[in-house]
């Protein structure tokens, strides 16, 4: 298991130049190629007494636009040794995003907040949950990433499983490895066998860690696991992603919404 390359989503229009960075330094720390990726549909033609307000320089525009991205993607991302590649095309970012992931280890996205356009912005849930490959959700704010100690936020279920494989490469580079699982009175034994068995495979690939159990307290499980990375300063949390698609729309269970929208730090999650 390898992270030998890596993408990472520019928005069209105030792209984040710190995700990027912290995209370029993961490259550097893996000795992956960096794939910058682009896109965005120009929205339905308006009429306006039956005439399309919606003419060929528009598209041209845009592509311009997008071409300029990839100037920029590249001004910010150019090193010495590091391997780059920009892709863009006319169409929702969604759907670019998620095919284009076939190329790509592991994908880097910025934490977005708030209202975007469907047009121009990805939709983290579809992203997420219907891409097949991790996703490190890089926080407004962070500069870089050296994941020197790791929590993983453990529920015995096939996307933790999921994401513990799939930060394998983080793991082995980590100094310190934390095995969180939050449980309900009564359980910690049980709790405590189950994250013994994890830590015994990642002892398996060379990786040092700790098992840690928590009886559920007041506050969401999301709350608890944060302020665990929080404790044991933390830059780096490794979860599975939890959603479904309900009439046609990816939805994320509680606590990945709440992690996304409150870490402070990294956060790898697999679906």
């Amino acid at each position: 298991m390898s992270n030998a390359v890596l993408m990472v989503f520019v928005e069209p229009e105030g792209a984040s130049e710190l995700c990027v960075r912290v995209a370029a330094s993961l490259a550097d720390k893996f000795g992956a190629t960096l794939i910058g990726i682009s896109a965005c549909l120009i929205p339905p033609p308006v009429l306006d007494s039956m005439v399309i307000i919606q003419t060929a320089a528009d598209i041209e525009l845009m592509k311009e636009k997008l071409r300029k991205q990839g100037e920029w993607f590249r001004s910010i991302a150019d090193g010495d040794r590091r391997k780059l590649e920009w892709r863009s095309a006319l169409e929702l970012p969604n759907e670019v995003f998620v095919r284009e992931a076939r190329s790509a280890d592991l994908v880097v996205i910025e934490q977005t907040k708030g209202f975007r356009s469907t047009y121009s912005s990805l939709d983290l849930g579809a992203v997420i949950l219907n891409m097949g490959r991790p996703v490190l959700v890089v926080p407004e704010g962070v500069t870089s990433l050296a994941a020197e100690h790791v929590v993983i936020g453990w529920k015995d279920t096939r996307e933790a499983r999921r994401a513990v494989r799939d930060a394998l490469p983080f793991l082995r580079e980590a100094t310190r490895v934390t095995i969180f699982e939050a449980c309900g009175p009564e359980e910690d034994k049980t709790a405590l066998a189950r994250l013994d068995d994890v830590a015994r495979y990642l002892a398996m690939h060379r990786i040092k860690s700790g098992p840690m159990v928590m009886v559920h307290k007041e506050g969401s499980g999301a709350s608890q696991l944060l302020q665990v990375a929080k404790d044991e300063r933390a830059d780096l949390l490794v979860t599975g992603a939890y959603g479904h698609s309900r009439l046609g729309e990816w939805v994320f269970g509680g606590m990945t919404w709440e992690l996304l929208a409150k870490s402070p730090i990294c956060c790898l999650m697999s679906h």
